[in-house]
């Protein structure tokens, strides 16, 4: 199969040749219209009113295990049904409200030259990406599904081995967020201090101190070939600070204390930050209500993008490279396309501030992480939440999928070569970690969302986690200053 390029990229002219498709098409737009028109009704956000809205169109007013804000959500998808077969263009339910709403309407700003060279450039390396995955996807599906539950089997075996390995001071103040290299043998801290740390593991002895930032350390993230085939003297980590700098960092020991370059542009505190797959780009979120992107090479900003009405807090990238996530205080997440600039889908569910946002290796699967203490899966092509978790009972401040790295792949046998490998990229995405405020750090499975580990550690607040690419450890940060060391008992 060639390769899929902007050139090869084909229009199926014949797409809506047939009567059934042309059927099938007109249902999902009709989908997508009544969504459109449901986001804009007007319903009451009290409890007490839904559920008398409820009641008044002969609905159940609650149901089995159903939040607050689930309640809402079906009111707004039953008046919406109710609206589609009355052929209303809307329902006004809070008839006392008598402010006169201004109409949103979508709006373009313009774009610099450089900004359409890298959505070009960043399509060209997202198609081929994404093109294999499908492939890859496709393989899988064909899986004999007894073959599928032994990988579970032998894959959450080992999940649940996990057990603390040690625990080491990492900072005078709060540990921010926590990173694995992409070689698994060195670790990124950021703290309140302003310091970013980077460290030996699993020795957990310092390596040296970053300090750009005269205020907190919001974010760090490393470059996608950072300790592999990028040279030390390059770009190879990215921070984003309290004072709203983006410091770009080389792995260069004589230039420990001053960054590489520092991007400038943000009104407030940088939280979290994020490198593009492609290794070309940084993404970092900010308390200016913005997310920005920037051309590592120029050190130019490309484009600031609004769209949430408060702070935005998290940040990161599909691995494709052709989207990216957002995720505010306003409770609102947005998965924007960076080929077109458009938005693709709106996380709305949560009734808190989301503090993590991740994508799935699957690449259409989303997961959130918010101050209502819930994860929830949003799925791309349903365009809607598929699940939530209830997972812990203070603050969810990071959600982190496990991506395997082929370059970690050791097979156990040349006869066995092909089965192992089959294995090892099954295994992508089969678990993600989350942690929280109530002090624990927890494993779930990626497919039917059940909890397979609780780890336990020293502090109040799990501040951050992640997961190695090797999958062999993982680590959080916490607020007590300190960071854990987990792997499994035999590794």
């Amino acid at each position: 199969m060639s390769e899929l390029t902007l050139d090869t990229l084909v229009d199926d002219g014949n797409y809506l040749g047939t009567e059934r498709a042309r059927l099938e098409n007109k249902i999902i737009l009709d989908e997508l219209e009544r969504k459109k028109k449901a986001r804009a009704m007007a319903v009451p956000t009290d409890d007490n009113r839904v559920r008398a809205r409820l009641r008044e169109i002969g609905e159940p007013i609650t149901l089995f295990g159903e939040r607050a804000a689930d309640r809402r959500d079906r009111l707004i998808y039953v008046l919406s049904q109710i609206n589609a077969a009355r052929g209303d263009e809307a329902m006004h339910v809070e008839e006392e409200s008598s402010e006169s709403e201004e109409e949103e309407e979508e709006f373009y700003s313009p774009g610099s030259l450089e900004l359409l060279e890298a959505r070009r450039r960043i399509a060209e390396f997202s198609l081929p990406r994404a093109q294999k995955r499908i492939a890859q996807q496709r393989l899988d599906s064909k899986m004999d599904l007894g073959r599928v539950v032994d990988i579970r089997k032998r894959a959450f075996a080992e999940v649940k081995k996990f057990s603390n390995l040690g625990s080491q001071i990492g900072d005078e103040r709060p540990i921010s967020q926590v990173r694995f290299a992409p070689n698994n043998q060195i670790l990124a801290t950021g703290s309140w201090s302003g310091t970013v740390k980077l460290w030996n593991v699993p020795a957990c002895t310092p390596i040296r101190s970053l300090r750009g930032h005269n205020d907190r350390v919001g974010g760090v993230a490393w470059h996608p070939q950072a300790s592999l085939s990028q040279g030390a003297d390059l770009v190879n980590l990215v921070s984003g600070g309290g004072e709203g700098d983006v410091n770009l960092w080389s792995l260069n020991r004589h230039v420990n204390e001053t960054p590489l370059s520092t991007l400038k542009g943000h009104q407030d505190r940088v939280c979290r930050v994020a490198f593009h797959p492609s290794g070309d780009y940084v993404a970092s979120a900010s308390f200016d209500t913005t997310w920005r992107l920037w051309d590592v090479n120029t050190s130019k900003e490309l484009l600031l993008q609004e769209g949430h009405s408060k702070e935005v807090y998290s940040i990161e990238f599909q691995n494709d490279g052709s989207l990216v996530g957002s995720g505010g205080l306003d409770a609102i997440g947005r998965i924007w396309d960076l080929r077109t600039g458009r938005t693709a889908m709106v996380l709305d569910g949560h009734i808190q501030a989301i503090f993590s946002i991740a994508f799935s290796p699957t690449g259409y699967q989303v997961a959130t992480g918010a101050g209502d203490d819930t994860i929830r899966i949003w799925d791309m092509r349903a365009i809607k939440s598929i699940y939530t978790i209830p997972a812990h009972i203070s603050n969810v401040a990071d959600v982190r999928f496990f991506h395997a790295n082929d370059l970690h792949f050791k097979p156990t046998s040349p006869d066995e070569h092909a089965l192992a490998e089959e294995e090892w990229r099954y295994r992508s995405g089969l678990f993600f970690a989350s942690a929280g405020y109530d002090g624990f750090v927890k494993l779930w499975s990626a497919d039917d969302w059940q909890l397979l580990k609780r780890l336990t550690t020293d502090a109040g607040k799990v501040m951050s986690v992640d997961i190695s690419s090797d999958g062999n450890m993982l680590v959080s940060g916490t607020y007590n200053r300190n960071f854990q060391l987990f792997a499994p008992e035999d590794v």
